[in-house]
């Protein structure tokens, strides 16, 4: 028997773009769409036809694609109040778009129709079933979302029941219930779906919003009464506090109620990279703590949490972190046992005995560090080097001279000059060489990398990529320790690391040369392979 299949509808592109701060350009819209139909979207909701010319780009650009799985949708709205279908200008822009869907929403809630349209509950409903038997004259998929729908019902069941089936006679393809103040709790979501779902025999979906941080159970609690569509965004982006977060209800769909939702079970490995996708073309920083395919979704920390892992790894996950693509992370702090130490170090291909005298050493080296300041979980490349300072297996690529760091001011109207200067040795041989930069720490950065390239090409290819700084003890003022946390890459991998001093230049100079030494470490291995 066949598991019963939920359609997904993306509005990455169109509603995820209405998020703070997010801005698609058409090409990245295209990138985007393509990756959701490598997935196995259903369908993508390409942008609002008559909001603005890069959305028409799109539609325009997409074509020229070859498309898997997906159907793009252009997004519209009912015609105007008192204006012909063929005569509303919205509506001729959802048939330029030339899409093979069309989605328009219309008014459920009769506040919005006479506050907001300022027309009648005849004419609303006239606007739905007009405008949705136009687009159906010209051949088009249409799907209805009803607007505010949850809202609507509450204040007048049979009004937004009347809009439900103008769109229903109209031909809609499938009605869509819009939470579109994202303030409707799971158990009134399932009762008035499933009121809608015994009324008609068209399909039924559900469009959420998480304003109450219920996007995602609400659409579930829809689709467990007879939902068979349900729109969202990845990583739940969206206006204000964001929409129904796909990457969420995907995964709960497939492996926890037993519904198909992509052409092959297996695509939903690719969802942690989709994720990141979208998180880079959108220009935002991924969510480290996100459900699923967020970084710290399947990490590890306390000790007891850990040894449990170890033995039985579903004690202490609800799924396999590779059924989405995800992996398993050991946290290091003061909370590390024995197994966080050394399944961690099996994780950093270190070969060590669980039960050994270095591993009691390790943790009592951590247990002293974190007393100094030290912080290892966004650190792995430092703790790393603790590990091989410990089993004696550390060793010093170059021998630190001397650094001098100066900043560089002149008068009031011109900016700061940073210089550095590191001179270093390596077997014996000692070179000098200076860096500039926008501040103290890259150039003493740029610097260290200058020295270090004439003996160690491989370094030119590492940047910074992320620089924090913490205060540990503020009541010190000017004299407090500082921590200092560095995350560099090479192209092909992100590492971590640390640094402590009262001055914050010596902090930083210490994760600088731990990413260094990582980084330096990391081709060693590779070699010898």
């Amino acid at each position: 028997m066949s598991m019963k299949k939920i359609a997904i509808y993306d509005t990455t592109l169109r509603d995820g773009a209405q998020a703070e701060g997010v801005s698609f350009s058409a090409v990245a819209k295209v990138q985007v769409a393509k990756r959701l139909d490598e997935f196995g979207i259903a369908y993508i909701e390409g942008g609002f036809a008559a909001s603005n010319p890069k959305d028409m780009e799109f539609f325009s650009l997409i074509k020229k694609e070859t498309l898997k799985t997906a159907r793009i949708a252009a997004f519209g709205s009912t015609r105007r109040a008192n204006v012909k279908p063929e005569e509303d200008k919205g509506l001729a822009a959802l048939l330029e778009a030339d899409t093979p869907v069309c989605t328009i929403f219309g008014k459920s809630w009769l506040l919005h129709v006479i506050e907001v349209l300022q027309t009648t509950a005849e004419e609303n409903l006239a606007m739905i079933a007009d405008s949705i038997r136009f687009l159906k004259a010209h051949g088009k998929e249409v799907i209805y979302d009803a607007e505010h729908f949850f809202d609507g019902y509450k204040d007048s069941p049979e009004y937004a029941m009347a809009a439900l089936k103008a769109a229903a006679d109209a031909g809609a393809d499938c009605l869509v219930l819009c939470e579109t103040n994202g303030g409707a709790l799971p158990h009134e979501v399932a009762q008035i779906t499933a009121t809608v779902k015994a009324a008609f025999n068209t399909p039924v979906g559900i469009h959420t919003h998480n304003d109450g941080e219920l996007g995602v159970a609400n659409a579930l609690a829809a689709v467990g009464v007879g939902a068979v569509h349900v729109q969202g965004t990845i990583n739940g982006i969206g206006e204000r506090v964001g929409n129904c977060n796909l990457a969420s209800v995907v995964p709960n769909l497939m492996l926890k109620m037993g519904y198909s939702c992509l052409p092959k079970a297996e695509n939903l490995k690719q969802l942690r990279a989709l994720a990141q996708f979208v998180y880079e073309q959108a220009n935002m920083r991924a969510y480290t703590k996100q459900p699923f395919v967020g970084d710290s979704a399947f990490a590890h920390k306390a000790g007891m949490h850990v040894d449990g892992v170890r033995k039985v790894s579903r004690s202490f996950e609800h799924i396999p972190p590779e059924s989405v693509g995800n992996s398993r992370r050991i946290l290091i702090s003061e909370l590390s046992g024995a197994s966080n130490v050394f399944l961690k170090a099996i994780e950093m291909g270190l070969e060590l005995d669980r039960k050994s005298p270095e591993v009691r050493e390790v943790l009592k080296q951590l247990e002293q560090m974190e007393k100094d300041g030290y912080e290892y979980e966004a650190a792995d490349a430092s703790f790393q080097m603790l590990i091989k300072k410990v089993l004696k297996k550390h060793q010093s690529f170059f021998e630190l001279k001397n650094f001098s760091v100066t900043v560089d001011k002149q008068g009031t109207a011109s900016g700061c000059r940073s210089e550095a200067n590191v001179k270093l040795c390596v077997n014996g041989e000692c070179v000098s060489a200076n860096g500039e930069g926008d501040g103290p720490v890259d150039a003493l950065n740029q610097a260290l990398r200058a020295a270090l390239v004439k003996f160690y090409p491989t370094i030119a290819s590492v940047t910074l990529v992320d620089y924090s700084v913490r205060i540990l003890d503020p009541e010190e003022a000017t004299a407090a320790k500082t921590r200092v946390l560095i995350e560099s890459s090479d192209g092909e991998q992100t590492w971590g690391t640390v640094g402590v001093s009262e001055n914050i230049i010596e902090a930083s100079w210490e994760a600088l040369v731990d990413s260094v030494e990582y980084k330096l470490f990391l081709e060693e291995e590779k070699a010898k392979k």
